[in-house]
């Protein structure tokens, strides 16, 4: 199993500029931000890399933690890696997770979970905030991931990986225990710096919402006011 730790700076935000969800601003400091990377094949087969992050409201960081399998003997240990990390993260407060069309990832985990027998239900024990549902909510109209990052002036680092391409390796993962062992350490690295700004980018987009999404958020009276501006 690879185990990867990072800790990232990221720029202040203004909580004027935070995702509303129910009529209450978000709170980045009780948030998980979470992503995976899974081969399905008719129904899922494994969790390639479990990646998360959290935000330090003392020292404004962020803390990713990720997970990745190296051969098909860890199918099952990475379900216990990330149902320890759930866990963890509820008894240091942590409320609702944050994902961007959590459900292709509820589904496969929560499958994975049930077919090897690890009792967790995430949805039961946390809430959910999906982005792309809150995008949906305010244009009606749906949009990816990478095309909702250049709206709010995101830009990636390394090679943008298609799911597809993604679903291969672990296919492959799965079927050659030593196909890990050739596989250079340039694919790995890239594998995981994409997950890696996939989790660290919804945080991005959560605290910077109202500076890009405002006109969405005018109030009738607001909307008023600025025909009026404009007459």
């Amino acid at each position: 199993m690879i185990i990867r730790e990072n800790v990232i700076e990221v720029e202040g935000y203004d909580e004027i500029d935070m995702l509303e969800v129910n009529g209450e601003k978000c709170k980045p400091e009780e948030l998980i931000f979470f992503d995976l990377e899974h081969y399905v094949y008719k129904k899922p087969k494994c969790i390639g890399v479990f990646g998360a992050c959290i935000y330090n409201n003392i020292d404004k960081k962020l803390y990713v933690t990720q997970y990745m399998i190296e051969n098909k003997g860890e199918v099952v240990d990475i379900l216990v890696l990330a149902k320890k990390y759930f866990l963890k993260m509820r008894e240091i407060g942590k409320k609702s997770i944050v994902t961007f069309s959590g459900n292709n990832d509820y589904t496969v985990i929560n499958y994975l979970f049930k077919k090897y027998n690890i009792n967790f239900n995430i949805e039961g024990e946390f809430k959910s905030i999906d982005i792309q549902k809150e995008y949906e909510k305010n244009k009606k109209t749906s949009i990816g991931l990478k095309n909702l990052e250049k709206i709010f002036e995101i830009f990636r680092e390394g090679e943008v990986i298609s799911g597809s391409n993604l679903a291969k390796t672990f296919h492959k993962v799965l079927k050659d225990d030593e196909y890990i062992e050739r596989m250079p350490k340039e694919k790995i690295d890239t594998i995981l710096l994409y997950n890696e700004q996939d989790v660290v980018n919804l945080f991005k987009i959560l605290t910077s919402w109202g500076r890009y999404m405002k006109e969405e958020f005018l109030s009738d009276d607001e909307q008023k006011e600025d025909e009026e501006e404009s007459q």
